[in-house]
């Protein structure tokens, strides 16, 4: 069986320190490396570029972008760039977006707009035409297009155009898996596909350290963003504990993957360890590896892991933690494929 293990990492540190996780996460063993594309902070597509010259073996893409900031053909046109930079190892993940509220847009027609960017993107890789014109240099290698989404009509979408599919919001169960399956089923059959024609990933976070206790303490706004998101009625999480997660999430400040953020100090009781396990693979080299092949035994062989850093000094040391300290369980898997 071979298992795909994907890592993306949220560029908010120096760029030297962005290429160096790179590094990092592929001598750890890592298949992929994505890079989140987000409003404000330092540039996905160029800090992909700089990684794709750092490294030799790891693939190198967007996790994820969208088509609202960034239109399908200048995508494909990065595309190709990164592609020829990077010896044949771009991808692109694709989504609706996140965080895109202060430029004033607001989703417009989410399935409509990226089932339009995946058909023009392909098309201009391939050497076609869009509005009359071609890329001056196409790429010579197949670019593997990934739909991240929670979304039953994104998924199905992906079930019919993607190549992978990136499924779900940090929270996994087996009914939640077998839904996954059945919403990009459905998808692919409207095409003549089946899942066996695309790779399924869940998107899971991953915070990993020596000291478990650290890892899982890290995490807590993470898990406390996401139990308001998808509120998986069988964790069975009292109201007037969901009452105030959420208030103690209005009362913190910043993205909850911002390694300078504010956490409201309330989260530390209010989300427990029942909790943070739910959302999360975390712990130490030894727990993570058993949580992982909890999900492995529910039928996926790849899995999109977020990472998520340690509660160190910088976003870096702590990405870097977590990384290295995971290496093993990345190795250990390999030794068994």
């Amino acid at each position: 069986m071979s298992v795909v293990l994907e890592a993306e990492i949220s560029p908010q540190m120096s760029t030297e320190a962005a290429v160096r996780l790179a590094e990092l996460a592929e001598e750890a063993g890592f298949a992929r490396l994505g890079i989140s594309d987000v409003v404000y902070w330092p540039d996905s597509f160029m800090v992909q570029a700089l990684c794709a010259q750092a490294t030799r073996r790891i693939a190198v893409g967007a996790m994820v972008t969208n088509p609202y900031t960034r239109h399908p053909v200048v995508l494909a046109a990065a595309l190709a760039t990164l592609d020829d930079l990077a010896g044949g190892r771009a991808f692109c993940g694709l989504g609706v977006g996140a965080g895109l509220e202060p430029l004033g847009i607001d989703y417009p027609k989410p399935v409509a707009a990226l089932r339009r960017a995946v058909t023009e993107i392909r098309t201009l890789l391939g050497g076609g035409e869009v509005g009359g014109e071609r890329l001056i240099r196409p790429p010579t290698h197949p670019i593997p297009i990934s739909i991240g989404t929670r979304s039953p009509q994104v998924m199905r979408l992906a079930g019919e155009v993607a190549d992978i599919a990136l499924v779900g919001g940090r929270y996994l169960s087996a009914g939640l898996a077998a839904q996954y399956r059945s919403w990009l089923a459905e998808g692919a059959g409207r095409v003549g596909r089946t899942l066996e024609d695309l790779e399924v990933a869940p998107r899971l976070t991953l915070c990993c350290s020596a000291d478990g206790d650290l890892a899982r303490r890290s995490v807590k706004r993470y898990v406390a963003h996401y139990l308001t998101l998808i509120r998986p009625a069988e964790l069975d999480v009292d109201p007037d504990r969901m009452t105030a997660v959420e208030a103690a999430l209005e009362r913190s400040q910043g993205w909850y993957f911002d390694h300078n953020r504010t956490d409201d100090s309330a989260l530390d009781e209010l989300i427990d360890n029942r909790l943070v396990e739910a959302f999360t693979i975390v712990g130490t080299p030894e727990e993570c590896a058993q949580q992982l092949e909890a999900v492995l035994d529910m039928g996926f062989t790849s899995v999109s892991l977020n990472l998520a850093a340690t509660a160190r000094r910088t976003a870096a040391e702590g990405l870097a933690e977590t990384i290295t300290s995971f290496s093993p369980v990345v190795a250990a898997l390999a030794s068994h494929l």
